[in-house]
């Protein structure tokens, strides 16, 4: 019977998990739900997202830690949201900048790997800068990967997945496409070192996946609660995690 990686301050009884129970080796979480609780509290919407961006994430990564997870993906801006106001994609901006800059610090000594899926080249040059420098510095790190989706989109992901192996393997190595195969295009997915997600939680009321992760979460486990995200804190995470234990995987058999 394997060892539970629950101790005495989990925010859930221990007696509410199974005893041999093995943490998902990969979470990802949408994101959803920082406008709404803005507009609840009466604030502008940048604080909402900025309560996500100095607060929850933090608390959640150090969560994932102690529960044993060993990748933690959260989908933080997707392609769609370039068309949100220039006010608003403006207070992102600068977000970013500040999760890119000394804030980033603070994960380095966590023992955090930074890394990044999506398209980055659409960010300003600066975040770009700081994107390299800390997924640089933290490479070696061991903890637990944090990977942040900035300007994801699921059909985008394909889309360039697909251009780069036409260019690389059927342009450039003269591959026959009778011989492109599944393996081949997962080797050009911006999570191509990354195993699929296990388990996807959706936070803010949503019952959809909108384009995350199209490919990888063929067989992950999915979680929706009506919490918003600014909301979302420890238990709610152990929540998801306990709703995990109680399924049976069968990837398809």
């Amino acid at each position: 019977m394997s060892q539970s990686v629950f101790n005495s301050n989990s925010s859930l009884n221990l007696k509410e998990f199974p005893s041999d129970f093995l943490p998902p080796k990969h979470v990802a979480i949408i994101m959803d739900g920082n406008r709404r609780w803005a507009k609840h509290h009466g604030l502008e919407l940048i604080q909402g997202h900025k309560k996500v961006a100095q607060d929850v994430i933090e608390k959640l990564v150090d969560h994932a830690i102690l529960r044993g997870i060993k990748y933690l993906t959260l989908w933080a801006f997707s392609t769609e949201n370039w068309q949100r106001s220039q006010l608003e994609v403006q207070g992102l901006m600068a977000l970013f900048r500040e999760a890119f800059g000394e804030d980033a610090q603070k994960f380095h000594n966590r023992g955090v790997r930074l890394q990044t899926i999506g398209d980055i080249k659409q960010f300003p040059s600066d975040i770009q800068a700081g994107v390299a420098r800390w997924l640089k510095l933290t490479a070696t790190n061991t903890a637990i990967t944090v990977t942040l989706a900035l300007g994801y989109g699921g059909r985008d992901e394909l889309i360039r997945a697909i251009r780069r192996l036409v260019e690389d393997e059927v342009l450039v190595k003269n591959l026959p496409p009778a011989q492109i195969t599944a393996e081949k295009l997962v080797g050009f997915l911006d999570t191509r070192d990354l195993p699929d997600p296990d388990l996807i939680i959706r936070p803010g009321g949503e019952r959809r996946l909108s384009g995350f992760l199209p490919w990888q979460s063929v067989y992950s486990e999915l979680y929706f609660t009506e919490i918003l995200m600014p909301d979302f804190a420890e238990a709610e995470l152990d929540a998801a995690l306990l709703d995990f234990a109680k399924r049976r995987r069968r990837f398809g058999a």
